[in-house]
């Protein structure tokens, strides 16, 4: 019998292969596509066929970034198929950040936009393919007169699926390395926990180089043979639009807030839904019930990471508290400790920790950094400041590690800081979180100026910066000091500044 995910989510000769898997919204009648569940299978056998005479075997690592399309979901189930390692990229990684990955991973393949592709110098023994956002490009032209693939990889649960990188405090970005068993897990459980089914119709408007949109919104969705509707990215007209026939969304707090913006969202608009999910970010109460109040539905809210997919979920059936990520999928052992380890009695907050089948099995390449993450015990340790109820229930207090979640996504202070620190006139910067009305967390830097040098202008400083951050990791307010504050070892204080620019975003909004 094989772990392979691949046979979980494409199950060879399903009675289910007519069913409509994908329909795409590209906004254009003309080039909207309905792709069955055969349709996947079939052109995914045949890029499984093009990677395997590119040199893919199992444990080949395959880096991928491309736009959000049916054509790339088949390219994330082929590497699956031949028991490769997938290994996707924000679309947002400039060059610089692409060629670290890319050296880090050491891929036999990789597959990227054409602009991309065209700039990209790859490392040794790398080949190249392109995949455009309209599902065009040299990977699918490989594809034309080749027969499926129609052998599946034999794996083992322990077996690495895909690596996703997240970047920590200081330092480069690592490789969390996800098992077929830890997907597998995470999809069968959610399933039975939201009691996802073939009569599903999930619409589906996040990005899937995340763990969110691809490992628990696709994945729960093939595995229950269900069918999404695929939007390319997020529009409110467009979630608006197919609400109607659908049965299930899953988002993070900023596309509630969205949706929330559009007058038109509405009971009437909702009537066939049945669930809303909402992780990657903490939900507010605000609009966990301003979104009750208009929907009539309550959000659904859970709590996972990259090393774990999920850790806890609200109940669908049963008390969904605002504020809480609800209880520890069963199978888990969840405590939360002192500094020194120690479980703490129900109430008291603490490191939040967890062992079991949804826990990665490390780092790539980093065996030091994996042991600083786990006790001698198994326990991974989250870097999560959490408190749980007498009843298991768990409601996070704060993200240890100076982790910032804008939009959805991880932005890391450090990764930013060094980019900053390095432009002209630059003395050190201090880079957090602070509340933002619509991204949930603003990324706000604060640049001390060297000493003797000219005048900062903060559009400068931005305009330097994105050479080589991702939109989404650029400060959304650039503050210059003659001095940051310091302790008496020379710290930067950031709390201080913190609380000093909290309302730094809601100044600019009444002020227009």
């Amino acid at each position: 019998m094989t772990h392979n995910l691949y046979s979980l989510l494409l199950k060879p000769g399903a009675a289910s292969d007519a069913r409509v898997a994908l329909r795409t919204d590209t906004g254009r009648t003309d080039t909207e596509r309905t792709w069955t569940y055969a349709d996947l299978r079939r052109t995914a056998g045949r890029m499984a066929h093009v990677l395997h005479e590119a040199g893919v075997g199992p444990g080949n690592r395959v880096a991928v970034q491309v736009a959000k399309s049916p054509e790339a979901v088949c390219l994330y189930l082929a590497v699956l198929q031949l028991g490769a390692v997938y290994l996707p990229l924000n679309t947002a990684y400039t060059l610089a950040e692409l060629r670290y990955f890319l050296d880090d991973a050491e891929p036999t393949v990789f597959v990227g936009q054409t602009p991309v592709v065209g700039d990209l110098v790859p490392p040794a023994g790398c080949r190249t393919f392109t995949l455009d956002p309209d599902g065009e490009g040299t990977v699918m032209e490989a594809c034309r007169g080749r027969p499926p693939w129609e052998r599946v990889a034999e794996v083992g649960p322990d077996d690495v699926a895909a690596i996703l990188y997240t970047s920590g405090t200081t330092g480069r970005p690592k490789g969390a390395m996800i098992s077929h068993g830890n997907l597998a897990f995470g999809t069968r459980t959610l399933n039975a926990l939201w009691g996802i089914s073939e009569a599903d119709v999930l619409l589906h408007a996040l990005p899937i180089f995340h763990a969110h949109g691809l490992f628990i919104a696709l994945n729960s969705m093939l595995y229950a043979g269900a069918s999404c509707v695929f939007l390319p990215k997020f529009t409110a007209d467009a979630a608006i639009e197919h609400l109607p026939n659908s049965t299930v969304f899953m988002g993070v707090p900023t596309l509630y807030t969205r949706l929330l913006a559009d007058p038109r969202l509405a009971r009437e608009r909702c009537g066939s839904m049945r669930l809303f999910t909402c992780g990657s970010a903490p939900l507010s109460r605000e609009i966990f019930e301003a979104f009750e109040a208009r929907t009539g539905h309550r959000i659904l809210e859970r709590y996972g990471m990259t090393e774990t997919t999920i850790i806890a979920s609200n109940p669908l059936d049963g008390e969904r508290l605002p504020g809480t990520v609800g209880y520890p999928l069963p199978g888990l052992e969840v405590r939360v400790v002192n500094a020194t380890g120690q479980p703490q009695p129900a109430g008291t907050v603490g490191g939040l920790e967890l062992r079991g089948p949804n826990v990665f099995k490390g780092y790539w390449r980093m065996p030091e950094k994996t042991a600083a993450e786990f006790r001698p015990d198994g326990f991974f340790m989250t870097g999560d400041l959490a408190r749980a109820a007498p009843d298991g229930r768990l409601t996070l207090v704060s993200r240890a590690k100076e982790l910032i979640i804008s939009g959805g996504y991880n932005v890391y202070p450090r990764e930013v800081e060094i980019v900053l620190n390095r432009i002209e006139g630059v003395g050190e910067t201090a880079v957090f979180g602070v509340p933002h009305p619509d991204f949930g967390e603003g990324v706000v830097a604060v640049v001390e100026r060297r000493p003797g040098s000219e005048p900062l202008d903060p559009a400068s400083i931005l305009a330097q910066a994105a050479r080589e951050l991702a939109g989404y990791k650029l400060p959304k307010a650039v503050i210059v000091q003659d001095a940051l504050p310091r302790n008496a070892m020379g710290k930067i204080l950031k709390n201080e500044l913190s609380s000093q620019h909290k309302d730094v975003f809601r100044k600019r909004d009444a002020t227009g």
